[in-house]
């Protein structure tokens, strides 16, 4: 006899699914995830995304056709898109809107930083329940050609040297899986030139030589590092470090970094501000969720608590 379906207290789920994400990983274990929707009971529909930005498109669309509970399967950039999609002029589409993550393929560094489910399976059955947590999400106005746009982003954005490791990341075979982004970092490390980076925290202004900058909502990116371990999704402020040592700090500080203790150090400027502008004197690649956006001059923004996460 077939289960009763019912509706989560927000509503049927739109499940918004990359199924080539991780090497096709997110399309294997998406029957396992159906199968554990449909053994707790819940209402849901799926969207398999086609092409770059679709999970922005299905997420605007199911918010303007009255869905509320909008689920991201897959890693950091398929929440990118969808969070995205949540949002228009800094403010919510539907103030009601709730966002589930089910973290799937190749892992989603994002989850981390609320201690939710790393595994496909329990993920899915977390979306059961009412728990939900206000968070902020960052914002980056970026250059992109002649033309000047915007991204959010719920987790962590980068501009110099991070930016471009994750442009070679990119373009490595995804074989790799999570190690992709290791591995451009040290392809990428010899050959990337710092600059002079002129910063405007919250209106004081710094100037350094730098070859990286990131700008933190949450604590982990690049495949577990937790980069920015002081970094609280819903205190109204972006955590900034600036890189400021040669290059060679990276063959020390980088396996502080899984465990978050390569702080403080001498050439690490920890800012905290809500605004923050960065204008090298060399144009620096700029990366937010683990997604190439752009060029500098940036503006880093905080917008506060626009986000309902299911946890």
């Amino acid at each position: 006899m077939p289960r009763p379906t019912v509706t989560s207290p927000f509503g049927p789920l739109v499940v918004i699914a990359n199924p080539r994400s991780g090497r096709g990983r997110v399309g294997a274990e998406l029957p396992k995830i159906e199968r554990t929707l449909r053994d707790g009971g819940l209402d849901y529909r799926i969207v398999q995304t086609t092409h770059p930005g679709h999970a922005t498109e299905a997420a605007r669309d199911a918010l303007r056709g009255s869905e509320r509970y909008l689920v991201a399967v897959g890693g950091d950039g398929t929440v990118h898109e969808v969070v995205n999609g949540m949002l228009q002029d800094d403010q919510p589409i539907a103030e009601d809107a709730v966002l589930g993550v089910v973290a799937a393929g190749s892992g989603c560094d994002f989850v981390k930083s609320f201690n939710l489910p790393g595994d496909a399976v329990q993920a899915a059955r977390h979306l059961a329940g009412d728990g939900v947590r206000r968070i902020d999400v960052g914002k980056v106005t970026f250059t992109a050609g002649a033309a000047e746009m915007i991204r959010y982003f719920p987790n962590i954005a980068e501009a110099g040297l991070g930016g471009a490791v994750v442009a070679r990341a990119s373009r490595l075979s995804g074989i790799l899986g999570p190690a992709r982004y290791l591995c451009g970092f040290w392809l990428t490390l010899p050959g990337f030139r710092p600059a002079v980076v002129r910063l405007d925290a919250d209106g004081q202004a710094f100037e350094w030589r730098a070859h990286n900058v990131v700008v933190a909502n949450c604590r982990f990116y690049g495949a577990g590092m937790q980069i920015s371990p002081k970094s609280k999704p819903d205190d109204g402020a972006l955590e900034v470090l600036v890189m400021v040592g040669p290059k060679s700090d990276a063959f020390t500080t980088l396996p502080k970094v899984y465990k978050g203790t390569h702080l403080p150090h001498r050439n690490i400027v920890e800012l905290r501000a809500s605004r923050v502008r960065v204008e090298p004197d060399l144009p620096f690649r700029i990366e937010a969720d683990g997604e190439t956006l752009g060029t500098t001059p940036a503006t880093f923004e905080v917008i506060r608590k626009p986000i309902r996460l299911k946890v």
